[in-house]
């Protein structure tokens, strides 16, 4: 048998080639057993912010420009039985946060430094950030 047909064989043959099962997603709507923790962006910088959640390691979205001065505040929900932050979409699907940064406006991939979020700001219900630039990088607190 010629190479060029045995590896089409082989594959067709070896536990590669199982097919994929999809499975229904229930996605959560709405804010039902969720307490609001609201995460205020204070910009003490001379340059604009731009905030960003990562929901995914595949997906990410803006969710705050703050001018240098101003304040964003963020709408954050808390999941206590999981640990979960979740911001809410305009469908109010829950979408987990797996990580806040914020960054100076384009270039903030590459000055972004990452907001942290944990129990304690839900037991607070609140969290606030100021962020600035601290010698040669952003630092927000």
């Amino acid at each position: 048998m010629k190479i060029r047909y045995a590896l089409p064989v082989m594959l067709a043959l070896s536990s590669f080639a199982n097919a994929v099962e999809l499975h229904h997603v229930t996605v959560r709507t709405g804010t039902d057993g969720l307490d609001m923790v609201p995460l205020t962006i204070s910009n003490a910088g001379g340059e604009d912010l731009s905030c960003n959640a990562d929901f995914a390691h595949w997906y990410s979205a803006g969710i705050a420009t703050v001018e240098p001065g101003k304040k964003a505040r963020i709408e954050l929900w808390f999941d206590a039985k999981t640990g979960t932050f979740t911001i809410l979409n305009d469908k109010r699907e829950n979408l987990p946060v797996e990580r806040l940064w914020c960054g100076l406006s384009g270039r903030a991939y590459a000055t972004r430094v990452q907001v942290t979020l944990d129990r304690a700001d839900a037991a607070k219900g609140e969290r606030d950030v100021s962020c600035a630039m601290a010698q040669d990088s952003l630092v927000c607190r």
